[in-house]
């Protein structure tokens, strides 16, 4: 493939609960789910970019992100998961799907998120990165972003194979995509079926009325445990079966369908060719125990997916709390930084951030915090976590807990909010903060030339337009150096 696979769509947040059920509510003829466990993973496009990450490919995915505590928790499932993250802005709150669950069976599902509103424009590097794709999928949920009028315009000119996962909410296709994937129910709704034809018969006919009202080059019905139908410029659909037969939780099929799909695309198979491969990835998809077995761990278990949050805010299950510290704290954790994001892009104001382990506060911390503060509207600060911190310096660090060195950091005039991350590298924090500035401090700029273009943070910030800059640093100021005079110190 000569460049990534190209994920463009709606991201939603998956939960799902399961417990037991051995009695009913007293006050309601309805059963009562006692919980035993709860798992989050990215749903819609996120799946599907999850998916094809998992088969080894270079994934990016553009999405809309909400300033909330779920999309906090996308941004650090889908880092984990090893996918790039593009993302637009997107006002209001993440979609959430909740399903609860009992003996493997969906008891209920409760979706929450509210309308969904416009995202944002794409940035000049979200267009580049469509233009250098190998594929691209979009995996629309009829949330908007499949109808962002540059991103359309983008996937026209594009030059790589389009697979169109549609949405019966959505937009049509853009002209030309080289493979529609609908499954049984999309094609009902978009193409009204004949009374009386058989299954067969409707799909075909409503494949072939989708290959010509949207100019596609093919279309690809997908038929559950059937299989799928696939008409192209030919008058004779291909059907496709299952290698086996299939039974399980079909949740995700049809995003392992397309992404399966995209990938065999990008690496020059026929339409045909994509389809059968789809078909046969989809089918042991579900036959395997479907999305709890198929997604790598990470991305699975709540329990050890790295999170955004406030220190010592996990529940017992690992989830993420979007609570905030009691008095002399309320600047620090997903809600406070949730608050402020809203009420700054309200207002049109600048939105600065900078990071890192901020162990043994020292003036050098101080210098470069406040000059940070003054190139915006407000500063937000990226903290590692104690993991984190061991696993880039060592199991003797940090020498203070996240807690007492966020509550420092949080109690500096300069510093607006402090947010805690796990990951060794601030990666999922900034996909969520969307930061208009990112600020390094230290001796970047003292080297000569120009040294930012190397700071790995400075290609995540052009995902959405943003800027990295470097601010001197004072010499003589580090903690590492403070600890071992110190133990020398005690040791004379």
């Amino acid at each position: 493939m000569r460049g990534p696979v190209v994920v463009l769509g709606d991201t939603l947040l998956d939960r799902d609960v399961e417990g037991v059920v051995n009695r009913l509510c007293p006050d309601s003829p309805v059963p009562v789910l006692d919980e035993t466990a709860a798992s989050d993973r990215p749903g819609g496009a996120g799946l599907a970019a999850v998916f094809a990450a998992a088969q080894g490919a270079e994934v990016v995915l553009v999405t809309a992100l909400a300033d909330d505590a779920g999309g906090a928790r996308l941004s650090a499932l889908l880092a984990a998961a090893g996918v790039q993250v593009y993302p637009l802005a997107l006002p209001g709150a993440t979609p959430e799907k909740i399903r609860l669950r009992a003996r493997g069976r969906v008891l209920l599902r409760h979706d929450r998120g509210g309308p969904s509103g416009e995202p944002g424009p794409p940035s000049d590097e979200v267009l580049r990165v469509i233009r250098s794709a190998s594929a691209v999928l979009v995996s629309d949920y009829g949330r908007g972003v499949a109808r962002q009028p540059a991103l359309r315009d983008a996937l026209a000119a594009t030059r790589a194979p389009v697979v169109w996962d549609p949405h019966p909410r959505g937009p049509a296709a853009i002209p030309g995509v080289h493979l529609a994937t609908p499954n049984e129910s999309e094609v009902r709704e978009l193409v009204p079926a004949l009374p009386g034809a058989s299954r067969l018969a409707t799909a075909s006919r409503g494949a072939q009325g989708l290959r010509r009202r949207w100019r596609a080059g093919a279309v690809a019905v997908t038929l559950g445990g059937d299989g799928a139908l696939l008409c192209h410029a030919g008058s004779t659909p291909l059907v496709v079966p299952t290698p086996g037969s299939a039974e399980g939780d079909t949740c995700g099929a049809g995003d392992r369908f397309a992404a399966a799909a995209s990938l065999a695309l990008a690496q020059g198979a026929l339409v045909s060719e994509a389809v059968q491969a789809a078909v046969a990835e989809a089918s042991a998809y579900v036959a395997g125990g479907g999305v709890a077995a198929a997604l790598p761990a990470p991305s699975v278990s709540a329990r050890s997916a790295p999170v955004l949050r406030t220190p010592q805010s996990r529940t017992g299950s690992g989830r993420m709390s979007s609570g905030v510290l009691g008095p002399g704290g309320e600047r620090v954790g997903v809600a406070a930084v949730a608050t402020l994001l809203g009420e700054m892009r309200a207002a049109g104001g600048t939105v600065v951030a900078t990071g890192g382990c901020f162990d043994l506060l020292h003036a050098g911390h101080v210098a470069t915090l406040q000059a940070a503060r003054q190139l915006g509207d407000c500063l937000i600060v990226c903290v590692n976590s104690d993991a984190s911190v061991a696993g880039l310096k060592g199991p003797d660090r940090p020498v203070m807990s996240e807690g007492d060195r966020s509550r420092l950091l949080a109690a500096l005039s300069c510093v607006d909010a402090v947010l805690i991350f796990d990951e060794p590298t601030p990666e999922a924090a900034l996909s969520w903060l969307r930061p208009d500035i990112w600020v390094k401090g230290g001796d970047y700029a003292t080297g000569g030339g120009d040294n930012t273009a190397t700071l790995p943070e400075a290609e995540v910030l052009r995902r959405w337009g943003g800027n990295t800059v470097v601010v001197p640093y004072l010499d003589g100021r580090s903690t590492t150096d403070m600890i071992v005079r110190s133990v020398g110190e005690r040791t004379r």
